[in-house]
């Protein structure tokens, strides 16, 4: 059996909108509409390595000011790493990001920003993987980075899965059949540097939690997947000057953040979201894991 789940999901396509998100102290709100792609292209090089590539996309189209026209953000990041089996039990993936993200409004170099990942995995038992690690990118608020603690669990009869790599990303679901009933969780910062013309250049901090229940119908043998989404979302997008920073973001805190917020803070909202998945199933034979696409 592989070090970790024995499938990748090699495309992933998510569209979704918040309900409504309202502006702290100020009669107005807006709503959040997100379109992304990931694709993960892994590349065998042999029983124990395995080159990963990729790209991942990213929109979110919302108002960052009350009042006002709605704004698109956009995220494009590539991802090259590699993915290596060293003993029976241990085994590691590192993962390059080099990111730009930005309203896509001018892209310059400042709108470039490069990040990764990189994790360690012990297989305790044939259906239950320790992962340690750590995640890091440059943003335009400064750097920030968040350890990884995880595991990944699935059931003796196959129907009981758990894919946690915390404070990052969370899934618990049973399947049905062709059913599947789950619950996940998304967090993480990031960045956009903002273009205005006759303006100071700003950049959105963006500090989103999702927490959602879904259903998920399992075609074509399983290698189709999807998925409906409804849950709670903390998006607060905070603007700032180009030129205020913090001295280093490590998971949710701060340190050294004495930057003033220009727009009101905007609350969370409740969204729906629905997304397919293309999955390929990894052969037990082959015990290098490639890391699904997030």
């Amino acid at each position: 059996m592989a070090h970790s789940q024995n499938y990748v999901d090699l495309l992933k396509i998510g569209y979704g909108q918040t309900f409504n998100n309202n502006f702290e102290d100020a009669n107005s709100s807006t709503y959040v509409k997100s379109f992304d792609v990931g694709l993960t292209l892994p590349i065998v090089l042999n029983k124990s390595h395995a080159l990963i590539t990729g790209a991942d996309f990213s929109r979110n189209n919302l108002q960052l000011f009350p009042e006002t026209n709605f704004k698109s953000l956009y995220s494009t990041n590539v991802k090259l790493g590699l993915a290596s089996t060293w003993t029976e039990k241990w085994s590691t993936t590192v993962v390059l990001l080099p990111k730009i993200a930005s309203d896509y409004h001018i892209i310059t170099s400042k709108d470039f920003y490069v990040g990764g990942f990189a994790l360690l995995k012990l297989k305790k038992k044939e259906n239950l993987i320790y992962r340690f690690g750590a995640y890091g990118s440059q943003e335009a608020f400064g750097f920030f980075t968040t350890p990884i603690i995880g595991w990944y669990y699935l059931s003796p009869n196959k129907k009981f899965e758990m894919d946690m790599s915390l404070p990052i990303s969370a899934d618990v679901n049973y399947t049905f059949g062709t059913t599947t009933l789950g619950l996940d969780y998304y967090g993480i910062g990031r960045s956009f540097r903002l273009h205005y013309e006759n303006s100071t250049s700003l950049y959105a901090d963006l500090s989103s939690l999702e927490f959602a229940a879904y259903a998920q119908f399992n075609t074509f043998e399983k290698s189709v997947l999807l998925r409906a989404k409804v849950g709670y979302s903390s998006n607060d997008y905070e603007v700032y000057r180009s030129d205020e920073k913090i001295d280093l973001g490590v998971s949710a805190f701060s340190f050294g953040d004495d930057r003033t917020q220009l727009n009101p803070s905007i609350s969370g909202g409740f969204f729906f979201r629905m997304e397919a998945i293309y999955r390929f199933q990894i052969e037990a034979k082959n015990d290098t894991e490639i890391p699904t696409s997030k």
